[in-house]
């Protein structure tokens, strides 16, 4: 992630073998034939939406989002619930220029890991195309002393054997 400017976005399927950088354009087509879009998986920049509370619930705040430059994205607005013990996204709900939600993600579990509550499971469903994709997150831990410096194309090629598991 950089504050400024577009993120440095990889692509690692070690099953393939396979590295490739994610081009920029690339945020809102589908990660790896899934439901989900680049982005989905490695966060939009809060800054490129502009953000209004338009509703609270027992549990949960909820946010519409409007993209500051619309014809970077396909989207009118999405509206977002914000779980408000955890902050976490909970919910998000995705609308077309007609107003039409085609797009939907959900959380489906939330585990508490190292006294941090994280997202283990969710989903993303394409309304107007009837799919849906799940993707569970397994093994999760944090703070486990990653050196800054791994983070290349080269280390990504050939992993550090005394860091892999």
């Amino acid at each position: 992630k950089h504050q400024t400017g577009d993120d440095d976005r990889w692509l690692f399927l070690p099953a393939l073998d396979l590295v490739r950088r994610i081009a920029a354009s690339d945020k809102r087509t589908s990660f790896a034939g899934s439901d989900f879009f680049y982005e989905d998986v490695s966060g939009r920049s809060i800054d490129a939406d502009e953000h209004e509370l338009v509703g609270t619930t027992e549990h949960y705040y909820v946010l519409r989002n409007r993209p500051k430059d619309a014809g970077t994205v396909e989207f009118s607005y999405y509206d977002m619930h914000i779980h408000k013990g955890t902050f976490l996204p909970i919910q998000a709900e995705y609308f077309d220029r007609n107003g039409a939600k085609y797009r939907v993600y959900k959380t489906l579990a939330v585990d508490t890991i190292q006294g941090r509550p994280t997202v283990t499971r969710a989903s993303m469903s394409d309304l107007k195309k009837g799919g849906t994709t799940t993707v569970s997150y397994r093994d999760v831990a944090y703070d486990v002393g990653l050196p800054e410096e791994i983070f290349t194309e080269r280390f990504l090629r050939q992993a550090p054997a005394g860091l892999l598991r």
